[in-house]
C-alpha cells in the first residue's frame, strides 16, 4: 500500500544520554595520543636528546670516579652494572614529566577544556596520557641506549627481554600515573618541581642505581626494599644482566599492585574533575 502524500517522515535522534558511541572512541583517543605525542616531539632536544646528554653525562662521571680498573659488581665490570640503572631511569623520570606537564600546562594556560570537553571517557583520556609519557620514554631509552653502545668499556646486551620489556613499561608507567596526579593538584610549575625535586628525584637516586643494597646497613637496606623505584631499577637491570640484587617477583607483585592502585586513584580524580571542574 502506497504511504500517504501527507506523511513525513522522520530520522530518530538518540535519546537524552544516549552515548552517541558506545565503545570505545578510537579516532578520539589517536587524536589526543598525537596531540601528546606531537607536543614533545615539537621540543624533542628539550625532552628527548637533553634527557639523553644529562644521562650520559652521569654515566661518564661515575665510570671515571668508580669504573676505573677492574672493579665487578655482581659479576660484571662496573660500567655494565651501571648503564641498565642510567637507561630506566631516564625512562622513568621522563614518562613523569610528559604527563604531569600536560596537564599543568593545560590548566595555566586555560586549554585543558579542550580535553575535557570531546567525547572521550575517563578511560581513553587516561589512556591517552599514559601511552604518550610511554612513548616519550621510550625514545629517551632508545636514545641513551644506543648511544651507549658506542661508549668504551659498556656493552649493554639484553639476556631477559621480558625482564626489560616489564619493568620498563611499570616503571614508566607508575610515574605517568604519578604525573597525572601532580598535574591534576599542581597550581603552578612550583608545585610540579617540588614532587619532582624532593620525591622522584631523591627515590631515583636512591634506588640503588649506583650501588648494591645488599652492602648498605640493615636499616638502610629494609628502607631500599620499600622503595619502589628500586624494583623497577633492579629489575630492569635483571633483564641485562641475568642477575638481581633483589628478589625479581616481589618487585613483579609490588609494582602490579602500585599500578592497579594508582590507576584506581587516577581514574576517580579525573571522573571526579578534581581540581579541573569548578
Amino acid at each position: 500500500m502506497d504511504q500517504p502524500a501527507n506523511t513525513i517522515t522522520t530520522t530518530k535522534h538518540p535519546e537524552p544520554g544516549e552515548p552517541l558511541i558506545p565503545f570505545i572512541n578510537w579516532r578520539g583517543l589517536q587524536t589526543l595520543y598525537m596531540k601528546e605525542v606531537k607536543r614533545f616531539f615539537k621540543v624533542q632536544l628539550q625532552t628527548i636528546w637533553a634527557p639523553a646528554i644529562t644521562t650520559l653525562l652521569f654515566l661518564a662521571i661515575f665510570t671515571v670516579a668508580l669504573g676505573r680498573g677492574d672493579r665487578e659488581v655482581l659479576g660484571f665490570h662496573f660500567n655494565d652494572f651501571l648503564a641498565p640503572g642510567l637507561i630506566v631511569m631516564g625512562m622513568i623520570q621522563n614518562a613523569f614529566q610528559n604527563s604531569q606537564s600536560s596537564l599543568l600546562i593545560g590548566k595555566i594556560q586555560g586549554t585543558i577544556v579542550d580535553i575535557l570537553m570531546p567525547p572521550l571517557s575517563t578511560g581513553e583520556l587516561l589512556a591517552s596520557f599514559i601511552a604518550g609519557a610511554l612513548t616519550r620514554g621510550f625514545l629517551v631509552g632508545l636514545a641513551v641506549y644506543g648511544a651507549m653502545w658506542a661508549w668504551p668499556g659498556v656493552t649493554p646486551f639484553i639476556r631477559e627481554p621480558w625482564a626489560v620489556a616489564y619493568f620498563a613499561i611499570s616503571g614508566m608507567m607508575m610515574l605517568a600515573l604519578l604525573g597525572v596526579l601532580v598535574g591534576l593538584w599542581a597550581d603552578k610549575f612550583d608545585h610540579a618541581a617540588a614532587v619532582s625535586n624532593f620525591i622522584v628525584q631523591p627515590l631515583s637516586l636512591l634506588s640503588g642505581t649506583f650501588y648494591l643494597i645488599d652492602r648498605l646497613p640493615p636499616l638502610a637496606h629494609d628502607i631500599s626494599l620499600g622503595n619502589p623505584f628500586f624494583y623497577v631499577i633492579d629489575g630492569f637491570r635483571y633483564g641485562f644482566l641475568g642477575v638481581a640484587d633483589g628478589p625479581i617477583m616481589q618487585g613483579v607483585i609490588v609494582l602490579a599492585a602500585i599500578n592497579i592502585l594508582m590507576l584506581g586513584i587516577c581514574y576517580w580524580a579525573l571522573e571526579s574533575g578534581w581540581r579541573i571542574k569548578t
